[in-house]
């Protein structure tokens, strides 16, 4: 998509002369890079595949799969703009990270990392949750870097002493290109808890917390070793020469580039969809769900069902988030490839994703009988800290395509809809959630399912398939905004406002259906709990 206004010769010139500006996000399944003219019109893209893999009990991905996947999807969007504007990418006018939210990355003094990455994914924080939630009487996931921390503490593990610095996979990848130990805000809230009125770590909280491990006899506390918070629209270092090398190993690419601070996944959404101001809301669907609304007031009380985070601009959401979203039916369709495959020969798996979906919202489609429970990891929502996919019927339910298929993706929902049931119970609505993510991608599909459970209409942007890393693009873009004193709220106006779809409204028969659904959901979890003992 061209820029308003631009040729393709004024689109090449603009990239010749260094006004593009790149976002990288690193998501669960790919690494995604995006390069946008200054209004914030895509003018490139580029990918790499990668998935996170379960060794001795803990979800993980490999270091230098890391480097190995950013070199590879920065050299993807230099191939494509070599292909499509005939000039190699060598200057940009700005650059942001975005990745997984939460997790655990720890370094010793020499920059080495102390254990294996431990992703979002990991249900394994149990105990250090319960107690943190207990003491700060503010509820702490177990997805959350300090739940990570904690738990080690509880075991005892031999690394706690030789760290000096914790962070999430953004802030890693933004610390080792930059030499910058930061994090954008609403990175960090999902590290530790963020106190609005300051932009910076609670500090109630942080005493609290050194209260509680000063036994430990620990060499650093709490603030020596975290990343420092940062607003959207701060500058956060620049593109070293060896930063320049990790990212671009061909050479071309010029240090010196301005980076924004690195964001997480949830606030690349949040601005992908321009839901940033109070009672607005997101739902970003992929290989997790989680829907963002961003509040007017405090909650009456913690539950166990929300995070409470921030915007990139230091507001406060309320977050529902479900760990199992489109794997399942990523497995499944990755089946019907490969059986049309053997029938029939070569087929694009596009293809699948095109026709397959769409499915589940023909006239005839019905769950009625039908029950899939997509578990491939723990469900902290539902108290599980492990999972099995499972699918179940009633002997007399139909098994046909847009059935089984319906089913597939109202399971993938129903997590997610029993964490906002918390919210709407606390009276916090919106009119419209606003849809990004793979879930979106064909068609409105995505929109009816996604209104069917939730009950609230649908949009999406025009640039909902671009993702976190084009929502990454415009925080760079807005750190290097001409007009200073503008806010993140205003300047997603100026981009994004106009490229917003009308709403899709829930469909009263699949609104009632998803409502039954949901039941025999719940009602299924006890099937998921015996085949969690029986398949050990």
């Amino acid at each position: 998509m061209a820029p308003s206004g631009l040729s393709k010769e004024e689109q090449t010139t603009l990239i010749a002369n260094g006004k593009g500006i790149v976002g990288i996000e690193f998501g669960s399944t790919r690494i995604k890079a995006t390069l946008i003219a200054p209004d914030g019109t895509p003018l490139a893209s580029g990918s790499y595949e990668w998935e996170n893999k379960l060794v001795q009990g803990i979800w993980t991905y490999d270091e230098e799969e890391i480097w190995k996947g950013l070199a590879s999807c920065y050299q993807s969007l230099a191939q494509q703009v070599q292909r499509l504007y005939g000039l190699p990418l060598q200057r940009l006018a700005a650059l942001g990270f975005s990745g997984m939210m939460h997790g655990y990355m720890v370094f010793d003094r020499e920059g080495k990392l102390l254990v294996p990455f431990r992703t979002w994914r990991n249900n394994i924080t149990g105990e250090a949750s319960k107690k943190l939630t207990e003491l700060f009487r503010f509820n702490i996931p177990q997805r959350w870097s300090i739940a990570h921390l904690y738990q080690s503490m509880l075991e005892k593990q031999e690394h706690l002493p030789r760290i000096t610095y914790m962070t999430t996979l953004a802030g890693y990848v933004h610390w080792k290109l930059t030499g910058e130990k930061v994090v954008g805000v609403g990175e960090a809230s999902g590290i530790f808890p963020i106190d609005p009125a300051t932009g910076t770590y609670d500090r109630a909280m942080v005493a609290q917390f050194d209260s509680l491990v000063e036994q430990q006899k620990l060499p650093w506390r709490l603030l020596d070793i975290l990343p420092r918070p940062l607003p959207a629209g701060t500058p956060a270092g620049n593109l070293s020469a060896e930063g320049a090398r990790l990212l671009d190993p061909s050479g071309n690419l010029k240090p010196g580039i301005p980076l924004c601070p690195p964001e997480g996944d949830a606030g690349t959404g949040m601005v992908a969809t321009n839901s940033i101001r109070a009672n607005t809301g997101n739902v970003s669907a992929g290989t997790s769900v989680f829907a963002m609304i961003v509040l007017d007031r405090s909650l009456s009380q913690p539950h166990e069902e929300l995070d409470i985070v921030v915007t990139p601009d230091g507001k406060p959401v309320g977050m529902a988030h479900s760990n199992n979203g489109s794997s399942e039916l990523d497995d499944w369709i990755g089946l019907f490839h490969e059986v049309v495959q053997t029938v029939r020969g070569p087929c694009p798996i596009d293809t699948l994703y095109e026709t397959i979906p769409a499915l589940a919202v023909t006239a005839n489609a019905t769950t009625d009988g039908l029950l899939h429970i997509g578990y491939h990891s723990g469900e902290h929502l539902t108290g599980f800290t492990e999972g099995r996919p499972l699918f179940a019927r009633t002997s007399e339910a139909p098994l046909a395509l847009p059935n089984f298929v319906r089913s597939i993706l109202f399971s993938s929902l129903c997590a997610l809809r029993i964490g906002l049931d918390v919210l709407y119970q606390e009276g916090i609505r919106v009119k419209e959630l606003r849809g990004h993510g793979g879930f979106f991608k064909r068609g409105i599909t995505g929109q009816k399912i996604m209104a069917a459970a939730t009950g609230i209409p649908v949009s999406t942007p025009a640039t909902a398939g671009e993702g976190g890393a084009w929502g990454m693009a415009l925080l760079a873009a807005y750190a290097i905004r001409e007009n200073k004193q503008q806010s993140l709220e205003d300047f997603l106006d100026e981009r994004i406002a106009s490229s917003i779809s009308s709403p899709v409204p829930p469909d009263p028969r699949d609104t009632e259906e998803f409502r039954q659904y949901l039941e025999r959901y719940k009602r299924g979890l006890a099937i998921e709990r015996e085949a969690i003992r029986a398949l050990a």
